[in-house]
């Protein structure tokens, strides 16, 4: 289990020193030429997407009232996977330079295609970035199911504190309803600040799920169309959760009066992945979390590349920089939950 940061003011100040760091690492990924646009490398893969959904979707039509549906809802959970992943990236516009073109295919991906919020997801994932692992700052640790940290837990009140006694067992579970639960905050958030074109984005929300349901259970009977319903949703929502939750989930929280400068803020609180062509296409390239944070603009296929000049940049300063395994990832991750928990299991 990674232990909660915690800093003297000596130390503190003897990071706020150390600012510069990130402007050397910076220079030497700019001179690699790794922060140039790969239009080429975009058309592909969102082609390929593109294609892949569009071929989900006739097999779905030609299919028919059958139980062979369930094999396409397997597919579209994957596809649904990689659009949330384009989605992303069009966000951190690693795709676009300027903000038009990034925003309207945003909104086309997440909004229409996927049925989650642009708006209220780049605003949430925004904040992530800036503080991550933050106990009071990162939204992606709030204890709304689980709780991520011991001090989380000793607070814990109502669900989080059910939850969190077994959260370990139950995370890859609870992971089914991860798509259902992007989906019902995003029209929650429609209510708030977080979305600044709340019509239009509540429109395409609409005419996507008008779509979804509307497709299921005019194709299939009642029945199919639930297990349909249940077999995409709770496999892209375990999808979702096996790219995202290994790239922070047990490493170490930064707690309220942490100082670090960006460059420790960010390698500290990351984890890489390691793996090869396969893993990368699959996590999108967010395996190089580290690289991704430091970088988030950073197109996809320059990633590998910059993670060996991260790497050894690091080790000149003495940073440490984590990369482990898949399968490891997953290991610590779970580890992490279970430690956390055990004041409330203590509690009976």
């Amino acid at each position: 289990m990674a232990p909660s940061i915690v800093l003297t003011e000596k130390s503190s100040a003897r990071e706020r020193e150390r600012g510069s760091d990130f402007s050397e690492l910076s220079r030497r990924i700019t001179e690699a030429g790794l922060l140039r646009r790969r239009p080429l490398y975009y058309t592909v893969r969102f082609g390929t997407v593109a294609l892949a959904l569009a071929g989900s979707v006739a097999a779905f039509v030609a299919l028919g009232d059958s139980w062979g549906q369930l094999f396409v809802a397997l597919a579209l959970a994957v596809v649904f996977g990689q659009l949330g992943l384009a989605a992303h990236d069009l966000a951190h516009r690693q795709v676009f330079t300027r903000r038009r073109p990034s925003e309207i295919g945003g909104l086309f991906t997440a909004d229409l295609l996927l049925g989650m919020s642009y708006g209220w997801w780049m605003n949430k994932h925004t904040r992530h970035h800036a503080n991550p692992n933050h106990e009071e700052k990162d939204p992606d640790v709030s204890p709304d199911i689980l709780v991520w940290s011991r001090r989380q837990a000793r607070q814990a009140a109502g669900i989080p504190r059910f939850v969190g006694k077994h959260q370990a067992a139950l995370f890859f579970p609870l992971l089914t309803l991860e798509g259902l639960n992007l989906s019902f905050n995003s029209f929650k958030a429609l209510r708030g600040t977080a979305v600044k074109r709340p019509v239009l984005e509540g429109t395409l929300l609409v005419a996507h799920f008008a779509l979804y349901f509307g497709g299921l259970f005019t194709v299939l009977s009642p029945g199919k169309a639930l297990a349909f319903l249940a077999v995409h949703q709770g496999l892209f929502g375990i999808y979702l959760g096996s790219v995202f939750a290994p790239n922070h989930k047990g490493m170490p929280m930064i707690e309220e009066g942490t100082r670090l400068d960006f460059l420790r803020r960010q390698v500290l609180t990351s984890r890489n992945v390691r793996g090869g062509v396969l893993l990368d296409a699959f996590m999108g390239g967010l395996n190089y979390q580290i690289e991704h944070h430091l970088f988030p603009s950073m197109p996809t296929p320059a990633l590998g590349r910059a993670q060996a000049i991260t790497e050894r940049y690091c080790a000149e300063l003495g940073v440490p920089y984590h990369q482990t395994g898949l399968l490891a990832s997953h290991r610590e991750a779970l580890r992490h939950l279970r430690s956390v928990g055990e004041p409330l299991r203590r509690e009976g």
